[in-house]
């Protein structure tokens, strides 16, 4: 289940000790470090970037603006996943789950990802594809654009984003017609 997957893995861990039978935190916490050893090991095997997402980056870098991932990922397999498909180097910054004590939704993570590239929060903008990622930018008051290709279930034009995202290339003059 796609969506399970989004969720992290503690959440595919309860789904399948769910299907084994019961629940039990403690099975979920033993098993996570072996989860993430194993999913490390295999990070970047079938991982590709969305078409035409590394292009829009280059062009917002290339006119200036600042660009920073902030994933609920690990931020050490975060950083090795950017390393190993050759584009860490696109990015002002990154923060990962583990950055700071919370995570999205809460606006810390996004307000230090924008901090450490070098922008303002004021004049910044969530690009994402989840209710994770709207409930951030909407914690943090800022714009939302939800691109509706992504690997979730969600509805993101339920959401009411700022923006619908339907291809990359359509990212940078969308960023400049929300943030003018």
């Amino acid at each position: 289940d796609p969506s399970t997957a989004l969720r992290g893995g503690r959440a595919m861990l309860r789904l399948g000790l769910s299907r084994q039978g019961d629940v039990d935190e403690a099975l979920v916490d033993k098993y996570y470090p072996i989860l993430l050893e194993a999913y490390g090991a295999n990070l970047s095997a079938q991982t590709v970037f969305f078409d035409g997402a590394l292009e829009a980056v280059r062009i917002l870098r290339d006119r200036g603006d600042r660009v920073a991932i902030c994933t609920n990922k690990p931020a050490g397999l975060a950083e090795q996943l950017m390393r190993d498909l050759q584009a860490r180097d696109l990015f002002h910054a990154l923060i990962g789950a583990d950055t700071l004590p919370v995570r999205k939704p809460d606006p810390a993570p996004y307000i230090a990802a924008v901090e450490r590239a070098g922008g303002q929060v004021a004049r910044s903008c969530m690009i994402g594809d989840t209710l994770t990622d709207h409930s951030t930018a909407r914690a943090v008051g800022v714009p939302s654009i939800l691109v509706d290709f992504g690997p979730g279930d969600e509805d993101v034009h339920a959401l009411n984003p700022d923006a619908i995202l339907s291809h990359f290339a359509d990212l940078p003059d969308m960023v400049v017609e929300l943030l003018p």
